[in-house]
């Protein structure tokens, strides 16, 4: 099926994202769609966490809330969704536990504890297992009205599966570390699974309305260089190679691909020859090292300012932007930027200071 969209009203961010000159930086932030914004509260209201995404309705409301919140500072909205939606189409039962966040009851222990064999068996019809996700990308597009662009996204493979054999968030990583080292093909066979469902899902987004797409590989900077290399950076150039692929299969125009890989400020260089058109920077990288790394590369950053900064002062949030614009030599450039965070907002964040934080980008950016 083939939907019929509002022409887009403001194109920045795919502009950017594809290495054109624009006008000004675009802006948006991981995150900007959440519980720092006392209207996500009142839509949620006594909801699972799970249930606001599989239920297209709020999670399309979810999503326009910041876009309506900082209505002509903000250049794309992000679908309300999660990155754990894989590993449930793949059967796997995920729970979102208030204050303590996902959890595996039943996670991956060994590839002989017989729900390896089950996971790597079982045929994930992706349009089914996640046809919600879909139908409230649709819906959001028709509601944006054009506003501004869509980004679907998934996790990374890595990241997805240190979630799997965890059970949920962890500190010491002991049991993705057993995976890879005493496990490594077991691991590799799951790694590349999950990959094949990246490609699928992201997709089935762009079919159902998404204009963009980023890779979110959170637990990247858990792997020493060596190790990912071999774990984590295989498995993105294989969604960065056949997603395209995919895409052009289903009669679809190739989307601007963005690759966040949290932590791993090591592999800049290599990730930025993945194939991805824009590569996401947490807050650890220097924005004129970035500058000389990437050299002439056609590649696009995207960050990064410490989310931190949004508790501090106004003036704080100034330093940042003009940081940022300085390292990243906007003033000179005009293109290679996407203005975000360094990683999602976080909790208890004022969303008036994060309207600040806009407010400073397009003061030093004009």
């Amino acid at each position: 099926m083939t939907h019929s969209f509002e022409p887009l009203q403001n194109d920045l961010l795919l502009r950017a994202a594809w290495g054109q000159k624009v006008e000004r930086p675009p802006m948006w932030v991981m995150r900007q769609a959440g519980r720092y914004l006392p209207e996500y509260h009142e839509a949620k209201a006594n909801r699972d966490f799970f249930e606001c995404c599989r239920t297209p309705e709020i999670a399309s409301t979810l999503t326009l809330q910041p876009i309506d919140r900082f209505a002509g500072l903000i250049d794309a909205a992000i679908i309300f969704s999660d990155i754990l939606v894989i590993p449930q189409a793949m059967g796997m039962d995920v729970q979102m536990v208030d204050k303590k966040g996902p959890h595996f009851p039943n996670p991956l222990k060994s590839p002989d504890d017989g729900q390896y064999a089950q996971v790597m068996e079982r045929q994930v019809d992706v349009s089914k297992e996640l046809g919600y996700v879909y139908d409230a990308i649709t819906m959001t597009r028709h509601k944006l009205k054009g506003r501004v662009p869509l980004i679907g996204f998934c996790g990374a493979p890595w990241t997805l599966l240190c979630y799997m054999v965890e059970g949920g968030g962890t500190k010491i990583f002991q049991h993705s570390k057993a995976w890879i080292y005493k496990y490594p093909n077991e691991a590799k066979a799951l790694l590349q699974k999950i990959s094949e469902l990246c490609v699928e899902h992201l997709a089935l987004q762009v079919k159902a309305g998404a204009q963009a797409v980023q890779v979110f590989d959170s637990w990247a900077g858990e792997l020493s260089p060596a190790s990912f290399k071999e774990f984590s950076e295989p498995y993105l150039a294989y969604i960065a190679k056949y997603l395209p692929l995919k895409l052009r299969e289903l009669g679809l125009d190739v989307v601007p691909m963005i690759v966040f890989p949290k932590g791993a400020w090591y592999a800049l260089d290599s990730v930025s020859n993945l194939g991805y058109n824009v590569v996401g920077l947490d807050w650890t990288h220097d924005p004129a090292e970035v500058v000389k790394t990437i050299g002439d590369r056609p590649i696009v950053i995207q960050g990064n300012a410490d989310p931190g900064v949004l508790y501090g002062s106004h003036a704080s949030i100034t330093e940042v932007v003009k940081k940022m614009v300085d390292g990243f030599g906007w003033a000179e450039r005009r293109r290679g930027w996407i203005v975000n965070l360094g990683h999602g907002i976080t909790p208890f964040v004022n969303p008036d200071d994060l309207k600040f934080f806009f407010q400073e980008v397009h003061r030093l950016t004009v």
